[in-house]
């Protein structure tokens, strides 16, 4: 198996306008260069989704996005719903099966046009779905890497407060190129004090100084991101380094940055400390854990809420960082309030 790091791009949340997802998803298509057959079966895709909600969802919502590796830019789907969820998800994908009087080809068609596709739904819960587009053919993989399977090793949410236009929480996630012999990514989550376009310009020079920083270290990263956002409002920020080879993380953070080791059972915290990102910090500290495996490390901004725990969300680990990232979200994120989650997971 072969892990990318995706960054991504012009984020759009329907909620409302979910007849309008296939007009959206058709732009962004045609935005990244998918040739006319893939953009068709993009929307098609995207159409299904917005049917499905409509038809059987509460509170149903989507999320259209671009994701990029070095190589070849595509299109992401994430929906979201209330409820009432699948009882049988393997039933619910059997091409035929209907609850609705139609065909029932919906999510086994979707599947099959997805380069990416996960879904994990829970009675009461609702339904989270993800579908990744590639281009036909595209090559996500160095040649040397044969037929392995590709997946994601870091996934981030984030969705602006009701009504906003610009959201104020960001994140980013690199490989360490500081010339270690310790394989390691590096992720930040960046949360703009506030709300809007102030908020958003402090999260994007956040992001900006984690990509330009050629250190390793989260306190060495974390210097360069205050020194960044001395212009700016300031943001609540944290640093992670994740190495899968020592089975470990380590964790610098300044502000309101919840960070936690997640298995199936437990829920395991590493603290950040009290300030403002380019205004007033005290001296860094960086916390390390354990990387159990199987676990996930999961970060996220105040515009949610700490009242979730992992046993209440079963098998929820089984699946891709974008759809535990969407579910927490959708589970704990407030609506008064810029929210953002990553989630990573994967070679532990």
């Amino acid at each position: 198996m072969s892990f990318l790091l995706l960054e991504t791009e012009d984020v759009a949340w329907l909620r409302d306008d979910l007849a309008g997802a296939r007009r959206v998803a058709s732009r962004l298509a045609e935005q990244v260069g998918l040739d006319e057959h893939r953009r068709g079966e993009v929307a098609l895709a995207v159409t299904e989704v917005a049917s499905n909600l409509a038809k059987h969802a509460v509170a149903g919502a989507i999320l259209l996005r671009i994701v990029r590796t070095s190589q070849c830019a595509g299109i992401e789907v994430l929906a979201v719903d209330d409820g009432p969820g699948m009882p049988d998800v393997a039933d619910s994908m059997r091409d035929g099966h209907s609850t609705a009087g139609t065909l029932g080809i919906g999510l086994g068609m979707i599947a099959r046009l997805a380069d990416t596709f996960d879904l994990h739904s829970l009675p009461g819960h609702g339904t989270v779905l993800l579908a990744r587009f590639w281009p036909r053919r595209a090559r996500l993989l160095p040649p040397d890497a044969g037929d392995a399977r590709v997946t994601s090793l870091v996934e981030g949410v984030t969705r602006t407060i009701s009504g906003g236009q610009q959201c104020g929480d960001g994140w980013a996630a690199r490989w360490d190129s500081s010339g270690t012999s310790v394989q390691a990514a590096l992720v930040m989550l960046s949360d703009g004090l506030g709300h809007g376009p102030l908020a958003q310009r402090a999260s994007l020079a956040a992001i900006r100084a984690f990509r330009a920083s050629t250190s390793g270290s989260p306190e060495e990263i974390m210097t360069d991101i205050h020194q960044a956002l001395a212009a700016t409002r300031g943001a609540a920020v944290a640093v992670a380094r994740i190495e899968p080879d020592l089975n470990q993380v380590s964790l610098c953070g300044i502000g309101n940055i919840s960070a936690a080791v997640l298995t199936a059972a437990s829920k395991s915290s590493l603290p950040s400390r009290p300030g403002t990102a380019g205004h007033q910090i005290r001296t860094l500290r960086t916390v390390t854990h354990p990387l159990p495996q199987g676990s996930a490390l999961i970060m996220h901004s105040d515009g949610l809420t700490e009242r979730w725990h992992p046993e209440t969300l079963p098998e929820l680990l089984d699946h891709s960082p974008a759809v535990i990232a969407a579910r927490l979200l959708h589970t704990a994120g407030k609506h008064h309030d810029d929210a953002s989650v990553i989630a990573a997971k994967g070679l532990w």
